[in-house]
């Protein structure tokens, strides 16, 4: 296995935790921050040049009914517009909780924040992001509100039109805009869909974080609908948790196992192997302190340290500062 290195420490004055990223149109790394470790720093998003120059973009837009922002996945529209999750229930402050958005920003012609505008709101947990064919496709980490038969957590993905805004959910089965459902077997991480990603072939891919699985979903030729989905692929030995995700031109994509401090790597046939793993850490050697996202960047992995969740099914024993951002070789 490798042994990540040290891609920067990040600027304390303005990250606690470190979560989704993105390119933009000139080749820079865009970094969420939503900054759950110190909820007295406002979300932000960040920018990182070739040559590892960071600034702060802009602070992420509130929510007039809470006040508060929290930012994780995110991705660019064809229209340059930046479509972002905002999701500050996952603190589980119950003030907080079904107030999470998915926010479009606009800029303007020097690039920098205009404003925003609200695709969809009140959602329960929403997380990554992922933009194709005109839609914007959402996983949604729980849907507390749906009991199963068998008591275990439902999930799901929502699927919405690039130019839909207002789109109220209610985080049941009676939302129109839910893609797929998806149900986390394993009853010592009742966590359901985080990790999103579109394969080479169209095929949405989508990891349930609790159960390590990663699931292959076909869609209708608009995308809109679901055709079919299938289990891809599960090996609790080299992937135990399914956080961000990111592929390379290869068609590999990797993952952040978010529990385990490590990252694996999914060959096009389903193969998954552990190609990082680090013990409990600060991450300021270049270790991977509960990774969250890896973004393939300029030929190699650049990985977000969450650094943030502490239980018995973590590595992870503390949080630190500063925050940090891991880097990994790419192997064909």
């Amino acid at each position: 296995m490798q042994t990540p290195q040290l891609f920067t420490l990040l600027p304390e004055e303005w990250v606690a935790t470190p979560d989704g990223m993105t390119i933009d149109k000139d080749g820079n790394l865009i970094l969420s921050c939503p900054n759950f470790a110190n909820m007295d720093l406002p979300s932000c998003v960040l920018k990182i040049t070739k040559d590892k120059q960071i600034t702060k973009w802009f602070d992420v837009p509130l929510n007039p009914e809470t006040n508060e922002a929290r930012s994780m996945g995110l991705e660019f529209g064809p229209d340059g517009d930046l479509y972002m999750v905002d999701n500050a229930g996952w603190t589980g402050r119950a003030d907080l909780i079904r107030t999470g958005r998915i926010l479009r920003i606009h800029f303007n012609e020097a690039g920098e924040y205009e404003s925003f505008s609200v695709v969809a709101d009140h959602m329960e947990h929403p997380n990554g992001l992922r933009i194709r064919n005109g839609h914007i496709y959402v996983t949604q980490s729980t849907l507390e509100l749906v009991k199963t038969e068998s008591g275990k957590l439902m999930s799901c993905v929502y699927c919405f039109a690039l130019d839909d805004h207002d789109v109220h959910c209610t985080n049941t089965l009676a939302d129109e805009n839910i893609l797929c459902t998806f149900i986390t077997e394993n009853p010592k991480c009742q966590y359901g869909v985080d990790g999103i990603i579109f394969d080479r072939e169209g095929r949405l891919i989508i990891g349930n974080f609790g159960d390590g699985s990663m699931w292959r979903i076909y869609l209708n030729a608009k995308g809109d609908k679901m055709i079919d989905k299938e289990l891809w692929c599960v090996d609790p030995e080299n992937l135990k948790t399914t956080d961000g995700m990111t592929m390379d031109p290869y068609g590999n994509i990797y993952v952040a196992d978010f529990s385990a401090n490590a990252i694996g790597k999914v060959s096009p046939d389903g193969r998954i192997t552990r190609i990082a793993q680090s013990p409990d850490c600060t991450g300021w050697e270049g270790g991977l302190d509960e990774p969250g996202e890896p973004c393939y960047w300029n030929g190699k992995l650049v990985v977000s340290c969450f650094d943030c969740v502490v239980d018995e099914e973590k590595v992870n024993t503390a949080h630190e500062i500063p925050a940090t951002m891991s880097l990994l070789d790419i192997e064909p």
